[in-house]
């Protein structure tokens, strides 16, 4: 860009504001990124459980998110707010919409592991087996 002699911004210096920092699991050679906006309506229970293929990094643009993985409680994440998963072998159980008069919106970056795709839901039986990892649910 040619120096227009016009005072360059500050802005940048204060621009940039850290949301979430993880340290996700090695990531195989040849994986890819995919960034996917996901939206359901007020009260929509969402995904059935599932696991990815590798870990996801998300963030809540609208609503709540009753978001639960395996071995942990299950927490609301709001608007503004960042969640993570590991991937690989780690059931996630909800992501659906906490609230019955607002859709959810949100975003998700999830690293997906060459060959395998980026989303498997998890059968009735394996949920079954793997119980006992799964965190005590409130009453």
């Amino acid at each position: 860009m040619p120096d227009t002699g016009a005072p360059r911004s500050e802005a940048w210096k204060t621009a940039l504001t850290v949301l979430q920092e993880a340290t996700p699991p090695a990531i195989p050679e040849g994986t890819h990124a995919m960034t996917v906006r996901v939206e359901f309506p007020p009260g929509d229970p969402g995904t059935p459980p599932h696991r990815h293929s590798g870990p996801a990094f998300g963030y809540v643009l609208e609503g709540e998110m009753r978001f639960e993985l395996e071995g942990q409680p299950e927490r609301i994440v709001r608007a503004g707010e960042t969640f993570w998963e590991p991937g690989g072998d780690v059931i996630h159980y909800q992501d659906g919409n906490a609230s019955t008069d607002t859709r959810l919106r949100f975003l998700v970056t999830m690293l997906c592991v060459p060959g395998q795709p980026m989303l498997v839901l998890v059968d009735d039986d394996e949920l079954k087996q793997r119980a006992h990892l799964r965190a005590p649910r409130r009453p």
